[in-house]
Parts: C-alpha cells; sequence; structure tokens
C-alpha cells in the first residue's frame, strides 16, 4: 500500500512524529509522536491547505511517497463511535484520546482515521514506535508548488 505525506523540505526527507507532538492534532495530544499521512495525493493536498492562506501559502513543500509492507498491522477508527462533533476545529480531547491510546497501545503499525476534512477519505497515522515501523519505506520525494488558485487573494 502506498501512503502520502505533504510537508515541507525544511524538516527533511524522513518521517518523524517529533513535529506532531509539538502541538497535538486531531488525532494526537502535544508530547505524543505520531506521524500522519493520507491514503492519496489529493487528501494529504487538502489537509495542508486547511491551514494555509494565499498570505501565509510558503514555497518548499514537498510531496512523500511511502510505502507500507502488504502484511503491516492495520487498525481502525469506526466513524459511528465517534462524537457527532469529532471532525469540528479545534480538535477535540476525545480525538486524540484515540490516537494517544492507538500510540501508548502500540498494537497496529497504522490507524486508519477518517478524514475530518475531506469526507469519505482517510488518513493513516503511523506508530513510529511499533516495530514494523522499520519496515516502511519512502520511495520517493516530488517538489510539490502548491496551485494559487486554490486559495482566495
Amino acid at each position: 500500500m502506498e501512503l502520502f505525506r505533504l510537508s515541507q523540505l525544511k524538516h527533511g526527507k524522513t518521517l518523524s512524529g517529533k513535529g506532531a507532538s509539538i502541538s497535538g492534532g486531531r488525532w494526537n495530544s502535544p508530547g505524543v509522536e505520531v506521524i500522519y499521512t493520507a491514503a492519496n495525493r489529493s487528501l494529504a493536498t487538502a489537509e495542508v491547505a486547511v491551514h494555509l492562506s494565499i498570505a501565509t501559502l510558503p514555497d518548499g513543500y514537498m510531496m512523500m511517497t511511502i510505502q507500507m509492507p502488504d502484511n503491516i498491522s492495520i487498525s481502525e477508527i469506526d466513524a459511528i463511535e465517534l462524537p457527532t462533533d469529532w471532525n469540528q476545529f479545534p480538535a477535540l480531547k476525545a480525538t486524540q484520546s484515540i490516537g494517544d491510546r492507538f500510540i501508548k497501545e502500540g498494537k497496529t503499525c497504522l490507524l486508519k482515521a477518517p478524514s475530518a476534512v475531506t469526507q469519505g477519505d482517510f488518513n493513516f497515522l503511523v506508530n513510529p514506535l511499533h516495530a514494523d515501523f522499520k519496515k516502511i519505506k519512502i520511495t520517493g520525494f516530488d517538489l510539490f508548488p502548491f496551485d494559487r488558485r486554490m486559495f482566495k487573494e
């Protein structure tokens, strides 16, 4: 399975949950390392774009392609079990605790989570502490200039 991650070049060409641990995110509390990836390039773009405006649109993004082994362990969040407002911004403690538990328990390397940005699409959280993490391979880096038409002036 291929997954995708859009990030700034300045953060390097490595997979690390350190950035997500600084301020936390939808599926992790501050201090909890997790790597956010997406099932496709469009979703990876949308997940980043919702936090930007034309005024804050930086240069220097890259799309990382990540190859997951066929036998990698995956668990999934059942959207029916989430609070009705799980996709609000800022993120709820309830969703952060789900991701925190995924990392702490360490049962699987990936957690399939619904996207709050694109209904029907999925993100995959990667546990950098899981034993299978070392089997994950980065297979591509492509410079990624945002199409400025996505943002209002």
